[in-house]
């Protein structure tokens, strides 16, 4: 029996407005939308996942399987099943219509022998490949090869179901597999594709080997279908009481229809035959009048012996048979299955057949308590925690529900969890992570995520964290909150940490009772944290802050606190009370106010009042009253017997005899016929209008609502009475889920309305046209989900504030008309907002521009029966569509005709509309006549007026003047050689035009059309080790001291202490001395900026172990600095590289940043060099010059560029001892280009090699030769040998592909040289490849000399290379810029968070009130000192070589990089330079990113000095050893001693430095002796 939420007495109906927004939140502790979750994203939709104990989770999306870390932040492997190097799906799988099962190609996913004593665990998969193949791996890596394999072992159809488990049994103890797969489909068109042989084609069930060679075709046993059975759909497998269990129900494949009960077979678990041991039919149907018969979901509760099981009903086409009872979850007890599971099969053939003839099938009734009615169920997954049984189910609108059952196995109201932003559907299996039981992986679409199973934190009082009675939470005392037990520190103590067995009983409570006549006792009880120290507890008056008491105690003993009767004491109307052992503390407010208005008991002593029995009241806990009188606890109030009236069903109790003597005898029918909406957001709605008839009949109207069917239901009165055939209702907020309506009249029946949906508030996605015109009118489209919730449609402008637009909306997207701001500035932007309730979303922004301008119009007859009208029109930004203009042409006496538009046409100057006017029969004289045009745009209406056309008049003016000009052309061509020049001039013009016509178009084509293939797995990004890193970093032109200061390490003696070193080492570790020493320095005329960097350098390798001593040093420093900018120009501060303290703080940041730089940029910045390599190498390079085709740098652009074509080559190498594995691929197809030396061509052999194979061929470049083999004849191929052309000025052309006419298909093979040549070979100017020398000084001679060699090349025809190239790199890039800019897990990188803080704090000191100054010092800091060193010189970070071609893209890069910081706005024309146009437009979505970013840091929370000292104590202890600290000293004092003098002299002057200039001089004693020794 159902029952409502009221109790008696009843309580006050709801208020009729919905909760806020905020309150809303609040109110229902609104689940967590996954910020912090971590994703991973799938290209293809995820058909399988599976988790292992130790080796991660493998997850299976189109043809590919990825091997993951527990975390899903990295994947550990991956498996290309179907082609190598492509996840996509051989065929397109579109997601079925809910609930029926979704396709997949895989198939089975099964981690087993882990921790069983094997070697290694291993991987079952299975695959609709390959006719249904299997393969077993090593769970440790999924690129090794399979282990065993076979085909016809799982379903080969996508669509088709499969279900195993992998098992163990025998006397060898084998691994074994039984699998229940739908291997025939009925549908035609699949039948021929893979299908098993006819002996096959009834087999439901199979029991294989797998641990033999293969997993054999033949069967150790099969269970087969039983005639005429039809296809069954397997969703699980498992193993319980020595038995394998297989869920499945009868399902048509073809109408999407299940054809009878959901079912459950049973196998032994048996290691030589298949034996069937029985099949139970299950019935989950209660609540629907249907039944549920598909079968969605399966989890075994193995700790309780319980099954789950989430069923469904159909739900018809387009789910309009969707209703809340459409699908449950149902518990089954497995010994009754086991029990009532009949050797009688309808489904199977079987040995014995022991059905009677007519026996139907017994259904198996579910634990009813349990059973948990929904509309959108998708998943379920069961476990015991604490002994509670907890369920986690998924729905198909993206919520993850979590349920725990009481005792007798009572479902409770499902808790939300976790929502899909996107409302994804819950993939059907949730997967617990294997070690750590806080977390499960949810699957949706193309994702996973890792989800907490419990949002503990939501519970602010111990109280109510116990009493919430979830077994994953509990109350930590030493965090003094509701975490998990993992979260909780020294969780192992008991006393640390209540979980929900303890009870809220033990929660720490203050407790204030009068004790006696002459005191009130104030006393702590429940459980504490572990205790060492001693209690202390005091109580004040909250108002004077007067101490009314004060306790001390041991550890042992709570503490109490007495406080004695006064007269004074009665004022006290408010007390704090706190208790404290250590740093725990525990505290609460007593309110006295009231004392006297309560009138019973518990209430009375809850709020720290006293209790006077004799008197029955109410007083204040300080007053006077017979002791005897006083209750010390709640459980000690006398109870109150109520009179409780017997509780109103919420079918209507009442008999019909008892309504009867209510109403009128005539006995009034009420009639429902509708309630508007039927979807409503989970915020309520206001105004949710009943129609029906007599409704002013009825004295009491209320509506009843039924969601799931374990929560409460919402009873609401009715807020208003429209007439009698109309009432409204104040629905409340609630989440979403679909809900039953029935209205009540008068406490009777409750009749049915109908479903209502609460749906997700709307979301958008895309408004087009983003742009309209001033005057509105224009469609305007938003396109999002959702929609049909939203109360109205708001323009929100700056100036006329809200603005209310009339929509016609559905669920996906909505239309309005764009309204007017005519009155405001021709540029403006609104923003589109949806009001839902009293809430606004924020939908985008719509820009506002000028009115088009119409520039003329013409008229044109097309025949006698059409008119063509071309509008001209200035050419704008809008996108002008079909339905938005409107076209009258006026013609003759204001006669009108419309002209239909066919479209528009923008060229470089203007745009032209054409219209056409069709079926008219006097087009010419319409044409003459015709006067003007009216054009229409939404609210805008102009009349545009036709060109004037040159009359006669004007051709009889200019008629004398072109005969003259023909006179003077006729006697100009009667020269013979004239005729000839004009004649050659013609075709070369044509020659030239038609040329410049192919390279434009082909041009456009290309930007158009090309994409690169990126790879986005790379392989092992080559980092160089933090040794060559830092070194690089600190001497980008200093090559050698890289050497000194990696060579001496190896041969360093621990026990040799060199003394001199030591003092030096102490001394500089003054910091007083250092500063001084630095600025002494610096003031030398020649210290030069090359000895101030070096300088820099060498200290930060001295201190490379002292970093905390560094960063002071450059604190120090850095103020100096600040000092003599701010005299000057503060904003130039840190510009340039010209103080010490400069290059130290380069070197600091590239210290603190290496881990960043390693973790978060340097794969995206590796794929950046990459990807540019690539796209560069797809076209011609000059290998002179090394300009290329494809660049991002005008000063690198090979304009001079030949035809070329693309050259697929058979290559084969030579099989080398270097290189001798089996598992190497030596024939190899390589592209190249025609216009390719044969050392381009080498290179790019070379690198097809390495991406086959994964590792080098084992031979450098200048070791291995390449020959063209044609037929049984070889031909070595070299860039120069006696068949090269040498031009007329003998200069040698290089070799090419096209030079030896190799030809697509031709085998080139690879060969060791017996001789090596040295490795990077130099051409001189004698040579050229594709540039011939001064070709651009002196094209016209080469022209004439190299006649036909060249075609007329103009460079400016080639600039869009370089956007071709921008597009091809530009995702990489963005990529690059934002893992730059970005806060990984909202936190900065502690040094730039440091230093930044440390600059606005310096900015604030000097009184600095200009932002732009600090943002200034903080781009010079950090982007101009470090990141532009970093981009412009990848050789720095990674072990490759940078070439100059790579070095001018980078610039460019680096230079819109620097751009996106700078606050001048560049104004930039046609003529700027191509590297600065390259990134115009990108630079201001980039500079709003920067703003944010140095905002959202300013706006984290300051560093802690010892959370920044621990970073810079950890940073220290990685890099000892790093490097020789000797070497680096020894070049300081170098320096110390060139400038000793003055050094000494400054030291002399400088108060408290006297001990500094004694260990100075000691220190220079130390060397010199140090260097006698030598010399003798």
């Amino acid at each position: 029996m159902e029952v409502s939420r009221r109790k008696a007495p009843p309580r006050p109906p709801r208020p009729a407005a919905p909760l806020p927004l905020l309150a809303y939140l609040l109110a229902l502790a609104a689940p967590s939308r996954g910020a912090d979750e971590p994703v991973w994203r799938s290209e293809q939709a995820i058909g399988a996942i599976a988790a292992s104990r130790e080796d991660g989770v493998f997850v299976a999306s189109g043809s590919c399987l990825d091997q993951l870390d527990y975390s899903l932040e990295h994947r550990l492997s991956r498996l290309y099943r179907d082609q190598a190097g492509n996840c996509t799906e051989p065929v397109s799988l579109a997601p079925p219509a809910r609930p029926r099962p979704g396709s997949s190609f895989s198939k089975l996913l099964l981690p087993y022998s882990e921790g069983a004593g094997d070697l290694q665990g291993l991987l079952l998969t299975g695959w609709t490949f390959d006719r249904g193949a299997c393969e077993v791996r090593l769970l440790g890596n999924l690129s090794h090869g399979s282990l065993r394999n076979g085909t016809e072992v799982v379903s080969c159809h996508p669509q088709g179901s499969t279900a195993g488990v992998v098992y163990r049994a025998g006397d060898q103890n084998r691994w074994y597999l039984a699998v229940a797969a739908t291997y025939v489909l009925p549908e035609p068109e699949t039948a021929s594709r893979c299908n098993p042989a006819a002996s096959d084609r009834d087999t439901a069930i199979a029991l294989k080997d797998t641990e033999g060679r293969s997993l054999a075709t033949e069967e150790l046993g099969r269970l087969k279908l039983r005639g005429g059975a039809g296809s069954l759909h397997f969703v699980d497998a498992f193993l319980w009481n020595g038995s394998v269990y297989f869920p499945y129900y009868p399902y048509n494949y073809t109408s999407g229809a299940a054809t009878g009960w959901p079912s459950m077979v049973r196998i032994a678990q048996s290691a030589k035959v298949l034996q069937f041991q029985g099949q139970a039919a299950l019935d989950c149907g209660h609540g629907h009048p249907d039944g549920r018969r598909l079968l969605l979901s399966s989890s075994l509760v193995e700790a309780l012996g319980v099954w789950a099981g989430v069923f469904s009903a159909a739900t018809g086409e387009g789910q309009e048979r969707r209703s809340p009872a459409t699908t449950a979850l149902c518990l089954f007890r497995m010994s009754e299955i086991q029990e009532r599971a009949k050797s009688c099969s309808w489904d199977f053939q079987t040995a014995e057949q022991n059905c009677k003839e007519g026996e139907q099938p017994e259904r198996v009734q579910p634990i009813a308590s349990s059973t948990l009615i929904h509309s959108d169920l998708t998943s379920v997954y069961g476990t015991v925690v604490m002994n509670r049984t907890v369920l986690f189910l998924g729905t198909g609108d993206g919520q993850l529900l979590k349920v725990v059952l009481g005792e007798n196995l009572t479902s409770n109201c499902p808790e939300v969890i976790y929502e899909i932003k996107e409302e994804t559907p819950i993939f059907y299996k949730l997967v617990p992570h294997p070690k750590k039981n806080i977390y499960i992986y949810l699957t949706a679409g193309k994702e996973v995520r890792r989800i907490r199973v419990a949002n503990c934190s939501k519970h602010p009082s111990c109280t109510e964290c116990l009493t919430a009675a979830d077994p994953h939470c509990g109350w930590c005392h030493s965090l003094q909150r509701c975490t998990f037990k993992e979260d909780c520190v020294h969780p192992e103590n008991h006393e640390n940490w209540l979980d929900i067995s303890s009870g809220a009983k033990k929660c720490p409570q203050i407790n204030l009772f009068r004790s006696s006549k002459d005191k009130t006792t104030v006393t702590v009880v429940g459980s504490f944290p572990p205790r060492r120290a001693e209690w202390e507890c005091a109580v004040k008056s909250a108002d004077t802050g007067r101490q009314l008491c004060r306790g001390k105690s041991p550890p042992s003993k709570p503490c109490t606190c007495s406080i004695p009767t006064r007269v004074t004491y009665k004022d006290v109307l408010v007390v704090n009370v706190t208790f404290s052992v250590g740093s725990w503390h525990l505290s609460k407010r007593f309110n006295f106010t009231n004392c006297s208005s309560l009138r019973e008991c518990p209430g009375c002593i809850g709020t720290g009042c006293a209790w006077c029995k004799s008197e029955r009241k109410c007083i204040h806990p300080f007053t006077a009253c017979d002791p005897s009188d006083y209750k010390r606890s709640q459980e000690h109030c006398p109870v109150t017997v109520e009179k409780r009236t017997p509780p109103e069903t919420a079918g209507g109790g009442r008999v019909p005899e008892n309504r009867s003597n209510r109403t009128h005898p005539s006995l009034q029918v009420f009639y429902i016929k509708s309630i508007e909406p039927r979807k409503i957001s989970t915020l309520g709605k206001s105004n949710v209008i009943v129609t029906g008839a007599n409704f002013t009949q009825a004295s009491k109207i209320t509506m009843i609502l039924k969601g799931t069917s374990t929560c409460e239901k919402d009873v609401i009165q009715v807020s208003h009475v429209l007439n009698d055939t109309h009432m409204k209702f104040s629905l409340p907020s609630s989440r979403k889920e679909m809900k039953d309506v029935c209205i009540q009249f008068d406490g009777g029946n409750c009749t049915s309305v109908g479903p209502l949906s609460y749906i997700a508030l709307p979301h958008c996605s895309l408004i087009y046209p983003a742009t309209t015109w001033i005057s509105g009118g224009q469609n305007i489209t938003i396109v999002g989900r959702n929609f049909d919730v939203i109360d109205n449609l708001i323009i929100s402008h700056e100036l006329k504030g809200n603005i209310n637009v009339s929509e016609y909306c559905v669920t996906n997207s909505c239309r309005f008309l764009a309204p007017s701001l005519k009155s405001s500035k021709a540029r403006t932007n609104v923003t589109v907002k949806l009001r839902v309730q009293d809430t606004f979303l924020d939908c985008g922004s719509l820009q506002y521009l000028e009115d088009p301008r119409f520039t003329g119009c013409r008229v044109e007859p097309e025949g006698d029966t059409e008119l063509e009208v071309k509008i001209q029109k200035e050419n704008d930004e809008f996108n002008i569509s079909k339905t938005d203009i409107e076209i009258t042409l006026f013609h003759g006496e204001n006669e009108q005709l419309n002209c239909s538009f066919e479209n528009i046409t923008r060229n470089q100057d203007l745009t032209i509309i054409l219209c056409k006017i069709k079926g008219i029969s006097n087009a010419n004289s319409i044409d003459t006549s015709s006067k003007k045009v009216r054009v229409k745009l939404g609210n805008l209406e102009l009349y545009v007026e036709q060109e004037t056309v040159p009359t006669t008049w004007y051709f009889l003016i200019v008629l004398p003047v072109l005969l003259v000009i023909v006179i003077f052309a006729a006697v100009g061509v009667t020269r013979h050689k004239s005729k000839e020049l004009s004649r050659k001039q013609s075709q070369q013009l044509e020659l030239l035009e038609s040329e410049l016509r192919k390279e434009i178009r082909d041009g456009f084509a290309e930007l158009q059309m090309d994409k690169l293939d990126v790879v986005d797995s790379f392989g092992t990004v080559p980092f160089l080790d933090y040794k060559h890193f830092a070194l690089r970093t600190f001497f980008p032109e200093s090559g050698g001291f890289t050497h000194i200061f990696t060579e001496d390490m190896h041969n360093r003696d621990a026990t040799d202490k060199n003394e001199s070193l030591t003092a030096l080492d102490a001394l500089i570790c003054n910091k007083s001395f250092l500063v001084t020493v630095i600025h002494t320095l610096e003031k030398q005329k020649n210290f030069s900026v090359k000895d101030r960097c070096l300088f820099a350098s060498f200290l930060t390798i001295a201190l490379q172990t002292k970093l905390v001593y560094l960063t002071s040093i450059l604190e120090v420093l850095t103020r100096d600095l600040m000092e003599q900018s701010s005299n000057m120009q503060p904003k130039l501060m840190l510009r340039r590289t010209e103080s010490v303290v400069e290059k130290l703080l380069t070197n600091w940041m590239s210290v603190c940043l290496s881990g960043f730089l390693r973790e978060t940029v340097g794969e995206p910045f590796y794929l950046l060099v990459t990807t540019l390599n690539q796209k560069i190498n797809k076209g011609p390079v000059d290998v002179i010059t090394c300009k290329a085709l494809y660049t991002l740098n005008e000063d690198w652009l090979l304009w001079q560029v030949p035809e070329f074509s693309t050259v697929a080559l058979n290559v084969v190498f030579e099989k080398i001892p270097e290189n001798e594995s089996a598992d190497v691929c030596r024939n190899i197809s390589v592209n190249v280009l025609d216009c390719d030396t044969i050392g381009q061509a080498k290179e790019k052999i070379f690198q097809a090699f390495l991406s086959k194979n994964g590792s080098p061929y084992g031979l450098q470049l200048n070791e291995i030769g390449l020959e063209l083999q044609v037929g049984t004849r070889q031909k070595e191929l070299l860039d120069i040998d006696s068949s090269s052309v040498i031009l007329e000025d003998g200069i040698t052309k290089l070799n090419t592909i096209g030079h030896y006419e190799i030809s697509n298909g031709s085998t080139i093979k690879v060969f060791k040289k017996i001789a090596n040549f040295p490795s990077d070979v130099e051409y001189s100017e004698d040579h050229c490849h594709l540039i011939l020398p001064d070709s651009e000084a002196f094209q016209d001679v080469q022209g004439k000399r190299h006649r036909g060699k060249h075609k007329f090349k103009v460079k400016e025809m080639y600039l869009t290379k370089l956007l071709s190239t921008k597009v091809a790199i530009h995702s990489v890039l963005e990529k690059l810029f934002r893992s730059i800019w970005s806060l990984p897990n909202s936190r900065a990188p502690f040094a730039i968070k440091y230093f930044f803080d440390f600059l606005d704090a310096q900015a604030e000191n000097k009184k600095i009130t200009d932002p732009d100054v600090v943002h200034i010092w903080k781009t010079n800091s950090l982007p101009l000192r470090f990141w532009v060193n970093i981009l412009k010189n990848p050789q720095f970070v990674f072990d490759i070589k940078k070439t100059p071609h790579i070095d001018g893209c980078l610039s460019v890069i680096a230079q819109a990089f620097m751009d996106a910081f700078s606050l001048t706005e560049q104004q930039l024309g046609k003529e700027a330079p191509t590297n600065k146009l390259l990134y115009a437009k990108d630079i201001p979505t980039y500079k709003e990113e920067v703003k944010s970013y140095y905002k959202a840091i300013r706006d984290l929370p300051p560093l802690s000095s010892s959370e920044m000292e621990e970073f810079l104590t950890q940073e220290s202890k990685k890099h000892e050893n790093e490097f020789n600290e000797e070497v680096a000293l020894t070049e300081i004092y170098k320096y110390i001693v060139k400038y000793f003098d003055e050094i000494l002299n400054k030291l002399e002057r400088e108060r408290g430095l006297e001990e500094a200039q004694k260990q100075l001089l000691h220190v220079k004693v130390l060397f010199d002796e140090k260097k006698k020794c030598k010399w003798m």
